[in-house]
């Protein structure tokens, strides 16, 4: 290599499986300098969720409970419902065609292999959901 091609960054593992004892040491030293320091920031919270407390049980997962999922997100990205996250409301049709066109082709390679109250669900949400994206791109 050239002295052009050499100069750039330098690529470190850190992970313990290839470090020396002696490096293990110098690192856990230094993460807990950073960390007694307040260098080192708390990690943040992961989206849509909050501080660690009571769990919440969640709803049994059911092929109706997938489908009011994608459905509220296509909702959410049509700006009919607020965004759970953030409380307000955005539009974002593209990403709403898109989960549509997704629901869509989940119920091409689903029929006839639904319960009649879930094709219904299916048919009645699709329709709806193509319906507010007309009006909202239109």
């Amino acid at each position: 290599m050239s002295e052009e091609e050499d100069k750039g960054y330098t690529v470190k593992d850190r992970r313990f499986l290839h470090m020396s004892e002696e490096e293990k040491a110098k690192l856990q030293e230094e993460e807990a300098h950073k960390a007694a320091s307040g260098e080192e920031k708390a990690p943040k919270e992961e989206a849509g969720r909050s501080a660690p407390g009571p769990e919440v049980p969640l709803p049994e997962i059911t092929f109706s409970s997938f489908l009011f999922s994608l459905s509220t997100a296509a909702f959410v990205n049509l700006g009919a419902v607020p965004d759970p996250a953030t409380g307000g409301t955005e539009k974002n049709l593209p990403l709403a065609k898109q989960t549509i066109d997704l629901l869509g082709l989940l119920r091409e390679k689903t029929r006839n292999n639904l319960s009649r109250e879930e094709e219904d669900l299916f048919d009645h949400l699709l329709y709806d959901l193509r319906m507010r994206y007309i009006k909202e791109a239109g």
